[in-house]
């Protein structure tokens, strides 16, 4: 395969510690490779320095001659005032095209992330949509390399499944920074990690993310394993060293510079080994053996006279482990606020048992207060936390968080998103409860305090009702899940695998049939054009009705990618069947402007 983009020993620092220092990373075409690290490894500076848009401290970017680099943001930002086709024609602005070529280019790019309305204005589109329109906007581009930042951001899962089938039929080669662990084994053949814990801060596998993590695993034992005879080491050259003047003059020149060798060498294992740290994620139960923790029973709730979920029964005891799904606005943050008290439901009764302790992790952790240094929002009102009846130090209550001494009075605006959700977290974990109500916590969180957060709450004793696009959260987690289709109906499942196979058949069922291509070249007129040959002109008679077969045979291929689920071999086979399809129809249009361009005299 050839080289794209090549980056070497590349150092990037804010403030007086680094990020990263001598990180080398080479992309070749076809590569698709995931991108993984600790919240504040680097990950996304590391993505901007290879798409060009910042510069190391040290260190090469060097990229193909005439490659082309997508760059796929966290933040979707588009100018005030601008439709779905606005953004991509601006994105073309440059480009060596014709205008109609501009305008097909964008059509057959809105079409295929699932716009039907190219003149929607960007700035009344929900988080799910902007996201949909900020990847079609590097689409539209042709990128041959296309590096992505949290790409899953806003997208509800059957959005995260629609981009995952987009990712594997795709032309060019990808870096995906993701800590969606599901997502990385759909859409990844490697795992990139950048961490500090590695020798160059970084470790590459190629496999699937369960290979990476069996490796990653074996390296960090075996770099426990040497740290450990590196400290053995240094202390006996340190009782060497320590021995009588008289023996001290007669030892070894070279000796004494092995044991300095030997204690820098161990600074750098103790320093590495030190940032494979994890949360200390741990929530508090109160120890309630009532058997009924809440009832629900019929309640419903609508939105604008819109009904989200209605007749919904519930019995949620200790030990229950419930997962609510439903795309974006089914009214899953409403349930649980319903649930929680905070609002009343249009009908039925939610019944709570006497002193019942209810916990909430509000989605976009709103309750945090950004004006106020991390050692204030960790203890508000002394140096130290009660947590299981101990006294802790609020800067070891910090450490337990990951967070350094040196942070305790940074402000909270200034922490990443991992770090606030770690904030969070620790905030809640002050409080015991007999019910957890979790609504995305696992958003900006790293890998490691994501196995951190599953573990606590597998061992939690009391009842969790968890909403969440991590779909590994879930399964594993979650006994029984509620899936609400923001129309007022729900129904149980027993997976979410479950749950987004009815999901797709049902949104399928409600698409209106086909009458017509979504577009349609102009009829030919039935005077015969002067300015083609007769073969010419045979083609031209025919190719109405060949884009038509074409477009039809591409639904087709859609549908075939839809049904082959979470069958990777399937999949694989239908998406590479979908790409040659839309090809085929590209390849058709563009024959057409050319006649029509002929028959115009242009």
């Amino acid at each position: 395969m050839s080289l794209l983009l090549s980056a070497q020993e590349l150092s990037k620092s804010y403030g007086p510690r680094p990020l990263f220092e001598g990180l080398s990373v080479e992309l070749r075409a076809g590569e698709r490779v995931g991108l993984i690290g600790p919240n504040g490894a680097g990950k996304s500076t590391l993505l901007k320095i290879l798409a060009g848009i910042e510069v190391p401290d040290s260190g090469t970017r060097t990229a193909r001659r005439g490659v082309r680099v997508g760059y796929l943001t966290q933040d979707d930002v588009f100018e005030p005032g601008q439709s779905a086709q606005d953004v991509l024609m601006t994105a073309l602005v440059g480009e060596n095209l014709e205008d109609h070529e501009r305008e097909t280019r964008t059509a057959i790019t809105l079409t295929q992330v699932g716009f039907e309305d190219f003149d929607v204005r960007a700035d009344t589109l929900s988080g799910g949509w902007r996201k949909r329109l900020s990847i079609a906007r590097e689409l539209v581009r042709e990128p041959d390399l296309l590096l992505m930042d949290e790409p899953t951001n806003h997208l509800d899962l059957p959005g995260v499944v629609w981009l995952e089938r987009l990712l594997r039929a795709a032309p060019f080669a990808y870096l995906v920074a993701t800590h969606d662990r599901a997502f990385l084994r759909a859409v990844s053949d490697e795992i990139l990690e950048v961490s500090r814990v590695y020798p160059g801060g970084a470790f590459r596998v190629a496999g699937a993310f369960d290979d990476f993590a069996d490796k990653r695993d074996a390296f960090l034992e075996a770099q426990a394993r040497q740290r450990d005879a590196v400290a053995n080491q240094v202390r006996r050259e340190t009782e060497w060293l320590g021995r009588k003047e008289s023996a001290q003059r007669k030892k070894s020149r070279s000796r004494i510079g092995e044991a300095a060798a030997r204690r820098d060498e161990l600074a750098e294992l103790n320093y590495r080994t030190a940032a494979a740290g994890t949360a200390a994620i741990d929530f508090a139960g109160t120890g309630r053996q009532t058997k009924k923790l809440l009832t629900a029973t019929g309640i419903g709730k609508a939105l604008g006279g819109r009904p989200l979920f209605s007749g919904l029964d519930l019995i949620v005891s200790p030990g229950t482990r419930l997962g609510l799904l439903g795309p974006n606005g089914s009214g899953k943050s409403t349930l649980l606020k319903a649930l929680a008290g905070e609002i009343e439901s249009d009908q039925g009764v939610v019944t709570r048992a006497d002193g019942l302790r209810v916990v909430t992790f509000e989605q976009g952790r709103s309750t945090l207060d950004l004006t106020v240094p991390l050692r204030t929002a960790l203890s508000p009102n002394s140096d130290t936390v009660t947590f299981n009846g101990r006294q802790l130090h609020v800067g070891g209550w910090a450490q337990r968080f990951l967070f350094r001494p040196d942070q305790l009075d940074v402000e909270m605006s200034a922490l990443s998103g991992g770090e606030r959700a770690r904030v969070r977290i620790a905030q809640l974990m002050l409080k015991p409860a007999d019910l957890l109500l979790l609504d995305e916590p696992t958003n900006d969180l790293d890998i490691p305090s994501l196995e951190a957060l599953e573990d606590s709450l597998d061992e939690f004793p009391g009842a969790v009702i968890l909403v969440t696009h991590d779909r590994d959260l879930m399964d594993r987690l979650c006994t029984e899940v509620i899936g609400l289709d923001g129309l007022g109906g729900s129904a149980k499942y027993g997976s979410v695998g479950q749950w987004l196979t009815s999901f797709e058949r049902a949104t399928e069922a409600a698409k209106p049939a086909p009458v017509a291509p979504v577009k349609k070249a102009p009829t030919p007129p039935a005077a015969k054009p002067k300015k083609l040959s007769f073969k010419e002109q045979q083609e031209w008679d025919g190719i109405e009705a060949a884009i038509v077969t074409a477009e039809e045979a591409v639904a087709t291929r859609e549908q075939e990618v839809a049904n082959a689920g979470s069958n990777h071999v399937a999949l694989t086979a239908a998406c590479k069947a979908l790409e040659e399809a839309q090809a085929v129809v590209e390849k058709l249009y563009t024959r057409w402007q050319e006649l029509e361009a002929k028959r115009g005299g242009s």
